[in-house]
């Protein structure tokens, strides 16, 4: 299973009732936060999910409400007692912003792994458990959207390994889709597994338009954690100029990619309520929740 937690719905500044986007997904203890804009501390002690597991950061683009906050929480993460890698993932430019941003942060008892991803073409790389892909948007810089996928192995047939006369002290091991040697005979999982099952998949959108490459990248998400940043149809121009989203267009965009549950983030601070603005999605797209600080789900694989 995957545990999801907004930790802030805002976009450009945080507000006394309203930290910045920032999501934290979690998976037997490990975590992964994406994004990290400033006051990003406060809402994950909130959350009492801890520190010290948190193995990635990635970063949708380096616009100060998406990566201020990163100094101040790398130090914390180093006084939870971290010691292993921490890996950091964004587009073209990481190192260099690094490099700036961590001055005030210089001395942590953990490596930090810097990971550039293409903002040209999709990338797929793996955190533990999760593969994380990533899709180049479009923002007013280069900016990625990211798909966090907890894949199922195919149910382990016991028959079979009995067959086989595989010890089951193995068993564990084939199911997490490792193969083994018993007497120099080499087992693969793909001998006792039956066709992967459906797993988990988490997208999160935010700081771009609406494009048809989202529409395939989101198909058949569980969650779909999209940017909100205007809710009037009347702010069209300001969305297009500005290389935003109306609540409808990402509404527009779960529908086409038949998205389960859709939230709603990353609101314009001028944006004070909302929830008044959700009942014209839930038109386009039933299943719409407006995001708020802490909201948390549970999804649980589906046999």
């Amino acid at each position: 299973m995957l545990d999801v937690c907004l930790l802030g719905t805002g976009g450009m500044m945080p507000l006394p009732n309203r930290w910045l986007s920032a999501l934290l997904i979690r998976n037997n203890g490990r975590m992964i936060l994406i994004d990290c804009g400033e006051g990003t501390q406060i809402p994950l002690k909130m959350a009492e999910w801890g520190f010290k597991t948190i193995d990635a950061i990635l970063f949708t683009h380096y616009h100060a409400d998406h990566i201020a906050g990163l100094p101040g929480l790398l130090l914390t993460i180093g006084n939870s007692g971290k010691e292993e890698p921490l890996t950091l993932m964004g587009p073209p430019g990481l190192k260099r912003i690094i490099a700036g941003i961590t001055i005030i942060s210089p001395v942590l008892p953990y490596e930090l792994r810097l990971i550039e991803l293409s903002d040209l073409e999709g990338t797929e790389t793996r955190i533990n458990t999760i593969d994380v892909q990533s899709i180049p948007v479009d923002h007013t810089l280069p900016c990625l959207s990211y798909c966090i996928q907890l894949r199922r192995q195919g149910k382990f047939d016991v028959e079979r390994a009995k067959e086989l006369s595989i010890p089951v002290s193995f068993w564990s091991t084939l199911q997490k889709g490792v193969a083994i040697t018993l007497e120099d005979i080499t087992i693969s999982p793909k001998m006792v597994l039956g066709d992967m099952r459906k797993g988990i998949k988490v997208c999160y959108c935010t700081d771009t338009r609406p494009t048809e490459d989202l529409v395939k990248f989101i198909e058949d998400s569980d969650l779909f954690v999209c940017e909100g940043m205007y809710g009037d149809e009347d702010d069209l121009c300001k969305a297009v100029q500005k290389k935003h989203m109306l609540f409808t267009e990402a509404g527009l965009l779960a529908k086409q990619g038949r998205a389960k549950e859709l939230w709603l983030t990353h609101f314009s601070p001028a944006l004070t309520k909302p929830e008044e603005y959700i009942e014209a999605v839930r038109t386009i797209f039933t299943n719409t929740i407006t995001g708020r600080d802490l909201l948390t789900k549970m999804i649980k694989f589906v046999d």
